[in-house]
């Protein structure tokens, strides 16, 4: 049975048992739920949970309803590198399924970072096998290894001429942000994950090493970030979940909201 964490909603390996521990939740960057660590699988998540399929954006956005775990949900982006998973979800179903091979299949999966991770591997499954993309500096975050996931290095990765991978750090050493120049809309976008969090006012975006716990992301980490992402342009930057999208001037709400973190933190 693989089992997965109610609280962080990441499927482990194959085991006989209960495990006892969720070392994602343990970690000081998220939290064991206040009722103790709970498992479930992905057959009594089919049970109590659906597949939220809907825009988002202008993207065909997936997530589950009632809200479950950490509550991220997964866009479909259409690009000249094929059709890429931006996240992963703990449940798969036939109408997500049937929702991508609609609109052309899967080309791979990419995930920003480990809380994100959730069902990854059957996913893959779902699709033939199709690559998984981790960043190698959080391999050890991974709770359940599959022969899809392919780890990659440094602090780019060109997918494509509009699409590249670009490890910011800070919330996780190897915390990544999509870039995509051509999408959806004119001007591109930033995929930003848990990175650059977009704020409720979805006019800034802040930055944190543990959200959950409220733990600031060092002022070292912010700038080596603002470094990397500085030759990027984008009008839009999507958020980790529904609604949470910057839609239009994301370039200087980012700009905006480097000047304002590190005024807060060092004043």
């Amino acid at each position: 049975m693989k089992y997965i964490c109610e609280t962080c909603g990441i499927q482990t390996s194959e085991s006989d048992h209960t495990p006892q521990h969720c070392a994602i939740c343990e970690d000081e960057r998220q939290y064991v739920g206040w009722k103790g660590q709970h498992w479930t699988t992905h057959e009594a998540l089919a049970k109590s949970y659906k597949q939220r399929i809907e825009d988002e954006d202008g993207l065909l956005g997936f997530g589950l309803t009632p809200a479950f775990a950490i509550d991220q949900r997964a866009l479909l982006l259409p690009t000249d590198a094929g059709n890429i998973l931006w996240e992963s979800l703990s449940l798969v179903t036939n109408e997500a399924i049937d929702a991508i091979k609609s609109r052309g299949g899967l080309d791979r999966i990419i995930i920003s970072h480990p809380h994100f991770y959730a069902s990854v591997g059957e996913w893959s499954d779902a699709f033939g096998g199709v690559p998984v993309l981790l960043h190698e500096a959080d391999r050890q975050w991974v709770q359940c290894p599959h022969p899809a996931i392919k780890f990659w290095s440094g602090d780019e990765l060109s997918i494509s001429e509009s699409v590249t991978l670009i490890r910011c750090g800070g919330h996780f050493a190897g915390s990544t942000a999509l870039h995509w120049a051509d999408g959806p809309r004119s001007g591109g976008a930033l995929f930003s994950g848990d990175a650059l969090q977009v704020g409720l006012d979805r006019r800034h975006v802040s930055f944190m090493y543990s959200y959950p716990n409220l733990v600031p992301m060092q002022t070292s980490d912010v700038l080596n970030m603002r470094d990397r992402l500085a030759k990027y342009k984008f009008e839009d930057v999507y958020g980790y979940t529904w609604g949470r999208n910057i839609i239009g001037g994301g370039r200087g709400a980012v700009d905006a909201s480097y000047a304002r973190y590190l005024a807060a933190v060092t004043g």
